[in-house]
């Protein structure tokens, strides 16, 4: 990487640089890889804000929002010897990448059950709320909950939530758009919830918590549509959002039938520091010791084989810092959770993209410790999560262009993602039509005993998964007229997904430019760290 001028930009949109004759190349991210590249003059490249400063003591913010909780009693009131009490807990799948120990998961925890075992409550489940995720390895939750709670909870009353169990579901009633409630048997059975939030987009939290976290698949192919997905505008928008408005009207039941404390965390934004903290700066303002970092870094990893890089991301824990934890009944809490997280990853950008350029990196909710980014994967991240990453309007316009780059590998984890292997080489070639695919293959995947056993007794995701994981990127791929792969290592995965090839970022821009024109609006998002662009 050249040395370049340093440039000075205000403050207030510090989060904007446009590209001219001698601003540094841009490092995107390309799988467990890296590339750098020179933009064209007038490519506007959008960063995440910088890191808020977390809060001094952790333990003392979240013993202030149990008693001093929003809308609600303090928890210490709604406690008496005798009850029956669950606490579930968001699995690993967020934040990205894991957090460095102790997890925040692990400090609430802790201070739950003290004040727990304080009131002489001692029946006491936790539950991690899996939704249909995959069950989370043992060392997972270990390392999640801390030694304290693993010891004195595992394996009888810590445990991975099933939402196949026959015996372990109950349905709490039909809302009234008719989407069925289903619920964990032991929440449902409880004098007291408590919902343990670890809140990483807007998404998430919220009524979510609790009726998708320990649901079923009845209940989640409620929402997770391609209607849904088409008619969210965006996800990270719940107001706009047709996916939440569900949630909403799943949660409100639950609400109303079970007595519920929700406990909502939100991190900052510090996703590296150390050694690989100028991946959060702005190349422009590289030191000639950032440089050179970047080149040793790069020149190894592309010497190294790529189970070796993969390990190499893997375990390099993110340092992100607790910035506010709030309490109480699910709406008010929210409400104080999204200000606080929109204030962390909001950033103002005038006006939506042409062409829009981003790199896919290592990582995604849905492959944490697994063997690879799925190519399934790898599209949800694209069409799926960082396509939505807006709110007012798409930062790409209607018909624009996107540009990614990874190398779209046919590499699948067969433990965590079973199912993905059978639709990505049976469905995907006999129809990429997600409305199709919901009506013929999305229960046949669903109830295959196969996978059902090895969603309840093994790791992997409910067989349904990746059905949902194809509908996540719906809209993005009806409201985009060209997606371009850069750098992908084969030509067929992308052509059975619907996507061209380019052997550069240059050949991709002019092959984009071809359909928006020469003088077609350029914007780079440069994550992660994950940013949210309020389009003006």
């Amino acid at each position: 990487m050249r040395a370049i001028r340093p440039k000075t930009r205000s403050h207030a949109r510090e989060h904007i640089v446009t590209i001219d004759n001698d601003s540094a190349p841009r490092i995107m991210f390309y799988g467990e890889n890296f590339m750098c590249e020179d933009l064209p003059v007038g490519t506007r490249v959008i960063y995440p804000k910088r890191p808020m400063t977390g809060v001094a003591n952790p333990k003392a913010t979240i013993r202030y929002a149990l008693n001093h909780p929003e809308d609600s009693e303090p928890l210490h009131a709604m406690l008496k010897p005798g009850m029956k009490v669950t606490i579930a807990v968001d699995d690993i799948s967020m934040p990205l990448p894991i957090m460095r120990t102790p997890d925040v998961r692990q400090l609430v925890l802790e201070i739950v059950c003290e004040m727990l075992a304080d009131h002489g409550v001692d029946d006491v489940h936790i539950i991690i709320a899996l939704g249909l995720h995959r069950r989370m390895h043992d060392w997972e939750i270990k390392r999640m909950v801390g030694e304290r709670i693993w010891n004195e909870y595992w394996p009888d009353r810590l445990y991975n939530h099933d939402g196949c169990d026959p015996d372990g579901m109950v349905v709490l009633g039909h809302t009234p758009h008719g989407e069925i409630v289903e619920m964990n048997r032991r929440p449902a059975e409880s004098d007291l919830t408590i919902y343990v939030n670890l809140n990483y987009v807007p998404m998430n939290g919220g009524s979510k918590s609790m009726a998708v976290g320990l649901c079923g698949y009845e209940s989640l192919k409620a929402h997770h549509t391609p209607k849904s997905i088409v008619a969210s505008n965006s996800f990270m928008d719940p107001p706009k959002s047709a996916l939440s408005h569900s949630f909403k009207r799943q949660g409100e039941l639950v609400e109303k039938t079970l007595k519920v404390f929700h406990i909502e965390t939100v991190l900052n934004n510090r996703c590296f520091d150390g050694p690989l903290g100028f991946l959060m700066k702005n190349e422009d303002d590289f030191t000639e010791t950032d440089r050179l970092k970047f080149q040793g870094m790069k020149w190894a990893l592309d010497k190294l084989p790529f189970a070796a890089r993969r390990e190499i991301f893997m375990r390099q824990p993110a340092a992100f810092e607790l910035i506010g934890c709030y309490a109480g009944s699910c709406e008010p809490t929210h409400d104080r959770t999204l200000a606080k997280q929109n204030e962390q990853n909001c950033v103002e950008v005038d006006g939506p993209a042409d062409i829009l350029l981003m790199g896919i990196p290592y990582i995604s909710p849905y492959n944490v410790n697994s063997k690879a980014l799925n190519p399934l994967l790898v599209q949800v991240m694209a069409l799926g999560y960082f396509y939505h990453m807006y709110r007012n309007q798409p930062i790409l316009r209607d018909g624009g262009v996107l540009i990614l780059t990874h190398p779209c590998s046919d590499k699948f984890d067969p433990v965590h993602h079973p199912s993905y292997i059978e639709f990505f080489n049976r469905v995907l070639t006999e129809t990429t039509d997600s409305y199709a695919i919901e009506q013929k293959y999305q229960d046949e995947l669903a109830y295959n005993p196969s996978y059902i056993e090895m969603y309840r007794r093994g790791n992997a995701y409910h067989g349904a998964h990746p059905c949902f994981m194809w509908y996540w990127g719906q809209r993005g791929r009806e409201k985009t007229s060209r997606v371009i792969v850069v750098g992908a290592d084969n030509a067929t995965v992308p052509a059975i997904m619907g996507w061209e090839t380019a052997s550069s970022i240059a050949e991709a821009i002019a092959m984009a430019r071809g359909t928006m024109g020469r003088s077609a609006q350029i914007t780079m998002l440069h994550h992660p760290p994950y940013m949210i662009s309020d389009v003006m």
